[in-house]
């Protein structure tokens, strides 16, 4: 995690600026201006699939050991808000605070548990739970703990250190394997967290943990390793590095191979010098006097110095990358004002200027691609022990391989600042779907599983993955276990409907559908809505029209003012056999006028019946029959009025485009058709609006209201009554 070690955990959990590295220990930032920033620091080193956390999902309250009182009223009002809530990081908080102040281990231990298994990412209680094992003098347990720990965030510079200081304080160093263990912990230390930009401390630990010990050589390999990554105190290295190398003979400090290249170079280079001054001296020389003769194998102080020299040009050269690469991302770390994570909603600034970083580093990744002479020296600075041979060629010593090694760490580091932000979770998903289908699973596992288990997108993008990867069997527990987790939300019975359909499974997908109906009828609103959804199941695909039949009637029976299912219903027996259908839609047009629907609904229903007539009437008296009723409708609500708001157009300008369209298509007709008789329609009602006419009833089916209740607006009657023009 970035920025550890400039913050604190307060016994509340709140974090707090720390005092150990004052403001004259910060350098100032490189003397350029910037234009370009990105964040590159931390890296993780640990199998995406394993547990990050404690085991424990569940909130049992803790039984007391021997010699503990667990017994108190405050524990359990305490302990009884957690299981409440267990959401509440502030209830968490201040159990965690009573069970330390009362020293009640074993309480401590399982409040933690609990707490850790839905926070991982709280590092400084990771701290804690060790001490706490610690104290009571379980020094494996506190080692398991940190290894929790660190597996759930491996960024933590402070959790690494944490750990390497329980290490040393409990190890017996004067065993050989102790020290092997030790260094190994160091390198996995740098392969999590050594790419982080504050990760100083960390480097600095190691360096003089091997200078205790008396590996000089082992220090300065570090020293040359940190000198390739971008961190805040840069430059300290640099000047650490150069005076190890002043303050020990070269071969002490340097790699044989490196120290045999630079050894054989100076030497060249030496004897070159002394030629020369060979000849001027042997003129002043006395006869017989011969050139005192320097051991091949000793290196004077002069052939020191040189080679010194010859290793800190080499350095400078990086020096000078790094302090580049450090530029670059200087103002974008001080943008960064909560780089840990906390259950507080980060603002938009902060959630722009994390977007910001990636696609920065994305864009130099794709930059990288193109352009093969674009080098970086950091993606080997954290593999090996000791340092290898330099080239004296910038090129080949800054060379690094074309990875994405930099965007994951950005990402992984984004993820513990936003890791209750979907969004962020689904970019990082997205990049790395292409590339490994495990490793996306793994993320979404993490996301849906341990910081989003109640985010309901995030849940439908896996379950779609799975399904795209051919594991239905997954994407269906996936979507079991948010609707556990979530009861009641429509989207995810109805996506669990349509996964079970495209599987083939039509009575599975009937039967949840059938569920919700049922569960739902306490809800009207929701009643009328799965029974919709599951009519049309039972309709388009099941081809059981009376038992679609069945599904709407009963709904109107919990529901008779529903105006969609009443919309519904009529659809329905309008879709079927038209010769066999007349006497129900009657049935449903009647049915829906009577019930209490507003005027609208009424309206479209009279309408559409009306429209079925026409189409499929079997005599004109049925035709004139619907006709009249909807007419008396029309007047009763103000039919009028009513055109005019459905048209959304103003009545006066409406009469004259359909006055000119009548006009225009008139005289088409007495040009091109042969004159046939039309049938007029009888006399409108008196009351009614003469200008509409009997025909002007198509202009309903035009509604867009219509098209709201779920059905694909296809009755566009108007072309089919009048030829285009």
């Amino acid at each position: 995690m970035s920025a550890e070690g400039s913050e604190q955990l307060s016994g509340h959990g709140e974090f707090q600026e720390s005092s150990d590295m004052e403001a004259s220990d910060v350098p100032a930032p490189p003397p350029v201006e910037m234009t370009e920033m990105s964040v590159e620091n931390g890296s993780t080193a640990v199998d995406p699939e394993a547990p990050v956390g404690p085991s424990l999902r569940s909130v049992s309250e803790p039984q007391a050991a021997e010699g503990e009182e667990s017994g108190k009223p405050e524990f359990h009002r305490l302990w009884k808000a957690v299981t409440d809530n267990p959401f509440d990081f502030t209830s968490w908080t201040e159990l965690l605070q009573y069970c330390e102040q009362e020293n009640h281990v074993t309480a401590s231990r399982q409040a933690l548990e609990a707490f850790l298994a839905r926070y991982p990412l709280c590092y400084g209680y990771w701290k804690k739970f060790a001490d706490l094992e610690r104290r009571a003098g379980f020094n494996s347990r506190a080692e398991e703990v940190c290894v929790q720990g660190l597996r759930a965030i491996p960024l933590s510079v402070d959790l690494w250190i944490h750990y390497i200081n329980l290490l040393l304080g409990t190890l017996d160093m004067n065993l050989p394997e102790s020290a092997h263990r030790i260094r190994s912990v160091f390198e996995d230390a740098l392969a999590g967290a050594g790419l982080d930009f504050h990760s100083d401390r960390l480097w600095d630990l190691y360096v003089e943990w091997e200078k205790e010990h008396g590996n000089m050589r082992k220090a300065a390999a570090i020293l040359d390793r940190v000198l390739r990554v971008p961190t805040q105190l840069y430059n300290t290295h640099y000047d650490k590095f150069k005076e190890h190398l002043n303050s020990h003979e070269p071969k002490a400090v340097l790699s044989p191979e490196e120290y045999q290249e630079l050894r054989t170079l100076c030497r060249q280079s030496q004897k070159v010098e002394q030629a020369e001054q060979t000849q001027e001296d042997k003129a002043e020389r006395p006869p017989g006097e011969e050139e005192p003769a320097t051991p091949e194998d000793t290196d004077t102080e002069e052939l020191m110095q040189k080679i010194r020299e010859e290793v800190l040009l080499h350095r400078d050269k990086i020096y000078q990358y790094n302090e580049d690469e450090v530029r670059k991302r200087w103002q974008y770390e001080e943008s960064i004002k909560r780089p840990y994570f906390h259950v507080k909603s980060l603002d938009r600034i902060q959630l722009r200027a994390w977007h910001s970083y990636l696609d920065w580093e994305i864009a130099q990744l794709n930059q990288d691609t193109k352009n093969s002479s674009q080098v970086d020296p950091n993606a080997a600075s954290t593999q090996g022990s000791e340092a290898t041979a330099q080239s004296p060629e910038v090129s080949e010593e800054t060379a690094v391989p074309k990875d994405d090694h930099r965007v994951r760490v950005l990402f992984e580091r984004c993820l513990i600042a936003c890791a209750l932000y979907e969004e962020f979770w689904t970019r990082y998903i997205q990049y790395v779907e292409p590339q490994s289908v495990d490793e996306a699973r793994a993320l979404y596992r993490r996301a849906c599983e341990i910081h989003l288990p109640h985010k309901p997108n995030i849940h439908m993008h896996w379950a779609t993955f799975e399904e795209r990867h051919g594991d239905s069997t997954e994407a269906r527990r996936v979507l079991q276990v948010l609707e556990k987790n979530v009861p009641g939300l429509a989207v995810v019975r109805l996506r669990r409907a349509a996964l079970e359909r495209r599987a083939g499974d039509i009575n599975q997908s009937e039967a949840l559908l059938q569920e919700a109906v049922a569960e739902s009828k306490e809800k009207p609103t929701m009643h009328a809505f799965y029974s919709i959804k599951l009519a049309r199941l039972l309709q388009k695909l099941g081809r059981d029209l009376s038992k679609a039949r069945k599904v709407l009637q009963e709904a109107l029976e919990i529901s008779p003012d529903n105006d969609k299912l009443h919309l519904n219903l009529l659809e329905l027996e309008v879709s079927g056999d038209p010769w066999a259908s007349a006497e129900a839609v009657q049935e449903c047009v009647t049915r829906g006028l009577a019930a209490p629907l507003n005027p609208h609904s009424k309206i479209l229903l009279s309408q559409r019946g009306l429209q079925f007539a026409e189409d499929y009437g079997n005599s004109i008296q049925s035709v004139l029959s619907m006709y009249e009723g909807h007419q008396k409708l029309l007047q009763e609500f103000g039919g009028t009025k009513r055109e005019a708001e459905n048209g959304d157009e103003d009545p006066e300008k409406l009469s004259k485009s359909e006055d000119a369209s009548a006009a225009d298509v008139s005289a088409q007709e007495a040009t091109t058709m042969p004159h046939v008789p039309i049938t007029t329609p009888p006399p409108p009602v008196m009351g009614t609006d003469m200008s509409a006419g009997y025909g002007a009833y198509n202009n309903w089916y035009q509604q867009s209201q219509y098209g709201s209740y779920g059905y694909p607006n296809t009755w566009n009657y108007t072309q089919g009554y009048y030829p285009s023009s």
